[in-house]
């Protein structure tokens, strides 16, 4: 008899809330048969069975909220301890949860015990300078996965490294409403707070002349109108643009790894998008190779999936720097805080019609968008940061190049 138990099905995963069970005790299960709906903090995911055998017991209820790595079920005759995910299904109805657990650290392991890790697990903890033996693998029979590993070295006590904030009481009565946090909430919660606490900001904010960049797309559109084909939108042309200067600007593409600095091969673009309980940010890969109706697609895409939490794990995961744009609720310009382990994230505002300076000395109407970027000064210093933003106003400002 061995247990089935809860998976880590995303890098930020604490717990996962069983939605629905496809199986019950005493069915026949196969390698690949999906066993049961489970609700991350991203997206409502597919379970399959790992081994063959039959399902001797239920252990949670659907609706049951549990931590990774614990046991949902027990299987007779089979020989693994985890399932794995699959695709993912249509969003069900939230349901309240737990809290979650601040890290999953155990006891050091004796000298010459073998660990059980993936290599990806090992070239990162290498990286981040992680001692695998302090870390609680989820994997089959405990094994240590890439996601498994955190961000900072746990200690040797068992507890993480840094002593948790002294939580603040916060009065109620009973007029007022309470809601349990969700799983995604949680997690913003906790990964912003240690982008926060953790990450030293820097902030840099320019403005752009964006009326060329207004007119393209109005030409743009009326032309895709008449063909019948999608429509582009500014953030179209910023994604673009920013991935184009993060390419041409390795050094904002980029993490803090400890004793190192990464530089990452690929523009891997990760794009702020607004769903029912929080923020997910989808990835668009290598984006600097894509043309302006390829990234125009893909964030469209990207973005009604992320919506209805269809997306996959694979398609949130991996990011090298952050979009968010709030141009599209009437906000001007605003500070967005680091998505880690990320270095740069930009903040959009609207374009904005406001008295000018042209190049005559003459006041008059003009369109003005704002960019400003938060930075990890780890990572990337000021002059670095200008530079980049240079390039990125460079390429709004003369848009068609965009098109090339």
């Amino acid at each position: 008899m061995t247990n089935i138990t809860m998976p880590k099905l995303s890098d930020t995963m604490l717990e996962g809330t069983l939605l629905k069970w496809h199986k019950k005790a005493g069915d026949k299960i196969s390698v690949g048969d999906v066993i049961a709906d489970v609700e991350t903090d991203k997206a409502t995911m597919e379970m399959e069975a790992f081994d063959d055998g039959v399902l001797a017991e239920l252990l949670i209820p659907e609706g049951g909220v549990v931590k990774v790595g614990d046991p949902i079920a027990r299987l007779d005759g089979g020989r693994a301890t985890a399932t794995k995910p699959a695709a993912p299904v249509a969003a069900a109805p939230a349901t309240t949860s737990t809290p979650a657990p601040r890290a999953q650290v155990k006891a050091p392991a004796s000298p010459g015990t073998r660990i059980k890790a993936s290599p990806l697990a090992k070239k990162i903890a290498l990286e981040r300078g992680i001692d695998l033996s302090l870390v609680q693998g989820s994997g089959p029979g405990g094994r240590i996965v890439a996601a498994d590993v955190p961000t900072h070295a746990p200690s040797r006590s068992g507890t993480p490294s840094s002593s948790p904030a002294p939580r603040i009481e916060v009065p109620f009565s009973e007029a007022d409403k309470k809601t349990p946090l969700s799983g995604m909430r949680r997690t913003i919660a906790d990964r912003l707070l240690a982008s926060k606490t953790q990450i030293p900001h820097f902030y840099l904010t320019l403005e752009v002349d964006a009326a060329p960049l207004a007119k393209l797309r109005k030409d743009l559109n009326a032309a895709a109108e008449s063909a019948g084909t999608p429509k582009v939108t500014v953030n179209d042309f910023i994604l673009l643009a920013a991935a184009r200067a993060a390419a041409a600007h390795p050094k904002v593409n980029a993490a803090f790894a400890g004793d190192s600095i990464v530089e990452y091969a690929d523009v891997n673009l990760s794009v702020a998008i607004a769903v029912e309980d929080g923020l997910i940010t989808p990835v668009i890969r290598r984006a600097d190779k894509l043309s302006l109706r390829g990234i125009s697609s893909s964030v469209k895409d990207l973005a009604a999936r992320a919506r209805s939490k269809k997306i996959k794990p694979e398609e949130y995961q991996g990011g090298t720097l952050t979009v968010s744009n709030l141009g599209a609720y009437g906000i001007d310009s605003f500070y967005a805080i680091i998505n880690p382990p990320q270095a740069v994230i930009l903040a959009v505002g609207a374009i904005v019609k406001k008295p000018v300076v042209n190049a005559r000395d003459e006041i008059v109407v003009g369109q003005r968008l704002s960019i400003s970027l938060s930075g990890d000064h780890r990572v990337v210093d000021g002059a670095t940061a200008a530079e980049f933003l240079a390039s990125l106003r460079q390429s709004l400002e003369s848009p068609t190049a965009l098109l090339l």
